[in-house]
């Protein structure tokens, strides 16, 4: 049976694209990468606009998930907009593309984004954890939220009451897990090699690891569009 063909849009260095791939998708990634490495990420890409690329080829496709950049709704550039910085909003510009290709779609972005009815996946939901330098074991709590014009369902509830230290992987965060949690307060990023662990990555840069989606979250919805994906040939 041939693979289903997964266009992955804004794809950075592959956090999404490793999971859809895991679920059994040919993955092709699309991202002008700016800010990534290319070489980084996993699988066919092309340097493109991801709008532009889907308006052309999205039809090749079984289907789209995109994640466009978050800076507008993010945490970790709010000082920043409270300054007055600005920053495009791509949901509903690439959201038009999709419904458009009529092709079955994603759209991940961050909370307070301008998402419709998402399903939310957070790192309790999947265990992942790692332990730190000094032997404490870290949770990661990482919120993702997920568009579709498919029924898409986390795994389990979030429950974080057992997570006494959180760590994670984004820019301006501490680097003291206890100035994190008892001074300053704030997200707590720890080495390198940890944070690989906490979010089952291992080949990107520390900028892709920054933005990126943890694989467990995009396999856990690839298996849940290969059903669907199944249900639609059998209805044909």
């Amino acid at each position: 049976m041939t693979k289903p063909r997964l266009l992955d849009l804004y794809c950075c260095e592959g956090g999404a694209s490793v999971g859809y791939s895991r679920a059994g998708f040919k993955v092709t990634g699309v991202d002008l990468f700016k800010d990534y490495n290319q070489k980084r990420y996993p699988f066919k890409s092309y340097k493109s606009d991801a709008i532009d690329f889907v308006n052309r080829h999205g039809h090749k496709f079984d289907v789209i998930a995109a994640s466009p950049p978050c800076q507008n709704a993010s945490i970790a550039t709010s000082a920043l907009r409270a300054k007055g910085a600005k920053y495009p909003e791509l949901i509903g510009p690439t959201r038009a593309a999709l419904i458009a290709s009529g092709k079955p779609y994603v759209i991940e972005n961050v909370k307070g984004a301008a998402l419709r009815r998402p399903a939310m996946l957070c790192g309790c939901m999947f265990d992942l954890q790692a332990v730190d330098d000094d032997g404490i074991l870290l949770h990661m709590q990482r919120e993702r939220f997920f568009e579709s014009n498919m029924r898409l369902r986390p795994p389990r509830r979030c429950n974080h009451k057992e997570h006494t230290w959180v760590g994670g992987s984004y820019g301006g965060a501490r680097r003291d897990k206890y100035d994190a949690k008892y001074v300053r307060k704030g997200g707590y990023v720890p080495s390198i090699p940890v944070q690989r662990e906490l979010l089952g990555i291992d080949w990107m840069t520390q900028n892709g690891m920054f933005q990126s989606i943890p694989p467990a979250y995009t396999e856990h919805l690839g298996k849940q569009i290969m059903r669907h994906l199944r249900r639609m040939e059998t209805a044909r």
